[in-house]
């Protein structure tokens, strides 16, 4: 199982932030830990959200940039695959308040980060009800 899946941090985010639904014990040393997938999918949305407050990200390519620099990741080949997965083009301005829009773009990211996406719409709908 890969370790996003396995943390219920599909977006394989690191400690940092106390975010809700954190697991009390948090075993994984570089990654948080999530009592269930909806609580990591929400973080997820906040900090995509959050980029959009505190940097004026707006796009897609802006926004994997930063989830994912080039120091650590093959940052241009996850914008291709998110941009193509979303159906809309890297530069184009993404409305982070459409669910439907930020729901096909976490799912994309999820597949990059884990190599699967395994969550169901309705786990979405729920992390979109945590917010």
């Amino acid at each position: 199982m890969p370790r996003g899946i396995g943390n219920n941090n599909p977006g394989n985010i690191r400690h940092g932030d106390q975010w809700q639904g954190l697991c009390s014990r948090q075993t994984d040393q570089s990654f948080c830990q999530f009592i269930a997938p909806e609580y990591g999918i929400r973080a997820m949305i906040k900090i995509l959200r959050n980029y959009v407050k505190l940097y004026d990200d707006r796009t897609i390519r802006q926004f994997i940039s930063r989830w994912a620099p080039p120091s650590e990741n093959d940052t241009e080949s996850y914008i291709t695959y998110v941009s193509r997965s979303v159906g809309i083009d890297s530069c184009a301005v993404i409305d982070v308040n459409d669910q439907r829009v930020m729901t096909v773009l976490v799912k994309a990211m999820i597949q990059m980060e884990n190599g699967q996406q395994p969550y169901s719409p309705e786990t979405f709908e729920r992390a979109f009800e945590l917010l």
